[in-house]
């Protein structure tokens, strides 16, 4: 009997020691990956991975599927380059500032559409993200279809030059251990719990005297305000904002690398986002068979890992990653 009562807390601090090892090896990965692999590569990486944990955050945890993620990711790509280049901002006020206008989108869009569910929350979201994409393919400062290009990197606090890959890669490699960090806190937060019973049984939820509207809202805020991070970030390495980032194909493409990762899971959006970036890098010699080849491994992973590369792994496990 003493060791049943025990158990529970012993498969609690397994799952905790099991993410901080996780973690350790992927802080490790990216603190020397750059000696073998190209940083302009890895950077892409990093802030595609903090949008898929961003997304994660709304759809695996909160169970909202939003399609139209993209929008944060744009605005935000926009608004740091406006501020970057036009302005002359730093790029640390540059990215918050960018993220303060995601956050700011998010609220509005969250607003109207969070108090619908399931596939009606979904096209509301798509339909609000197809009017943001022709917004800014009609307003001037966007530059249209050319997008706002040669945005400078600036320099970081004024002091270090964010022109050099060196300093732009410890700085990426910052926002996405601090965005991803967060994100993990909110997880196992008290937040973070009601939003899984939330996605669990709202109704339930309710009748506990929870505002669910509420924390819905906040978790799409907050979720908006992540990815457009990872756009701020995104327009500064590659010193451009364009109309594809804010595409309704990229909000498909972050539900890709969520589902491949391993939905729910932690590590599984950086997993898949790493995928999805290698296979959009390694087989652009296929022109447009890109996408089909892309479906078809999709489907692959999808019938042998139904769960996700990181789901399975952590269902063989039996512990959450």
């Amino acid at each position: 009997m003493p060791m049943s009562n025990a158990s529970p807390i012993v498969f609690k601090t397994q799952s905790f020691t099991q993410q901080w090892v996780a973690f350790a090896i992927m802080v490790l990965f990216f603190a020397i990956a750059p000696i073998w692999v190209y940083p302009i590569f890895l950077m892409k990486v990093m802030c595609f991975a903090l949008f898929a944990c961003a997304f994660n955050l709304l759809l695996g945890f909160g169970g909202l599927l939003s399609f139209g993620h993209a929008m944060f990711l744009g605005t935000a790509g926009y608004a740091a380059a406006h501020a970057a280049k036009v302005w002359g901002w730093n790029p640390e006020v540059a990215v918050l500032f960018a993220t303060a206008c995601s956050a700011a989108l998010a609220l509005v869009a969250g607003m109207l559409a969070i108090r619908r569910q399931g596939i009606y929350f979904a096209m509301i979201t798509l339909a609000l993200s197809q009017m943001v994409y022709f917004f800014y393919l009609q307003t001037p400062f966007t530059g249209g279809e050319d997008g706002i290009q040669s945005v400078p990197r600036g320099k970081l606090f004024g002091i270090f030059d964010l022109s050099e890959n060196t300093a732009m890669y410890m700085f990426v490699l910052a926002i996405f251990l601090g965005g991803f960090t967060l994100i993990w806190r909110i997880v196992h937060s008290p937040f973070g719990q009601i939003l899984k019973a939330i996605r669990e049984n709202q109704d339930r939820a309710v009748s506990l005297g929870y505002d669910t509207d509420h924390f819905k809202l906040l978790a799409f805020v907050i979720s908006g305000a992540l990815a457009g991070t990872a756009g701020a970030t995104k327009a500064l390495v590659f010193q451009l904002a364009s109309l594809t980032d804010v595409h309704w194909s990229m909000s498909g493409e972050v539900v890709l690398m969520t589902l491949l990762g391993g939905l729910g899971t932690l590590f599984g959006p950086v997993v898949g986002a790493a995928i999805i970036v290698s296979m959009q890098n390694y087989l652009a010699q296929f022109g447009a068979w890109v996408t089909i080849i892309q479906g078809l491994i999709f489907v692959i992973c999808v019938l042998a890992f139904r769960r996700g590369v990181i789901g399975e792994i952590a269902n063989w496990l039996k512990k959450p990653l």
